[in-house]
């Protein structure tokens, strides 16, 4: 019998840089269920404050404040590609148009592409902008 290797590296976490930890953290828990904090890290003299966050199934957020820095514009996925870094997050949810418009109603995300046909049979998607500007993917698998 043939042998498969065992993998040696799974994801971990994905880490972002935004300019108000507080808010963020508070909105990544409201938005996600990410409200468990894991870690929290404060490096005055660096000018630097990070919080990993959980929802305590396997989904991790790195929220990394750092004086001053800029805001990189990822208006859409189209103009995200063309930068070689970081294009967007992607998360699978249960219910596309319920989570679409809580994220852009009660949690005021910005709309970036209404919920629609992905290119698989049985997967929909929508994109929106958390308060940041941070560029997220909502992905719905029917039957999977």
């Amino acid at each position: 019998m043939l042998a498969l290797p065992t993998p040696t590296a799974r994801f971990h976490h994905v880490s972002l840089s935004v300019a108000d930890l507080d808010a963020l953290e508070r909105w990544y828990g409201a938005a996600l269920g990410l409200d468990q904090v894991e870690e929290r890290v404060d490096l005055p003299e660096a000018g630097v404050r990070t919080a990993v966050l959980s929802d305590g199934h396997g989904l991790r957020i790195e929220l990394i404040e750092r004086e001053g820095s800029r805001q990189v514009s990822r208006p859409d996925p189209l103009s995200a590609a063309g930068e070689r870094t970081y294009g967007h997050l992607a998360l699978q949810v249960v219910d596309l148009d319920a989570v679409f418009a809580r994220l852009t109603g009660t949690l005021e995300a910005g709309a970036v592409s209404e919920p629609g046909q992905g290119a698989s049979a049985g997967m929909r998607f929508a994109y929106v902008h958390d308060p940041e500007g941070n560029l997220l993917e909502l992905i719905e698998i029917r039957g999977g």
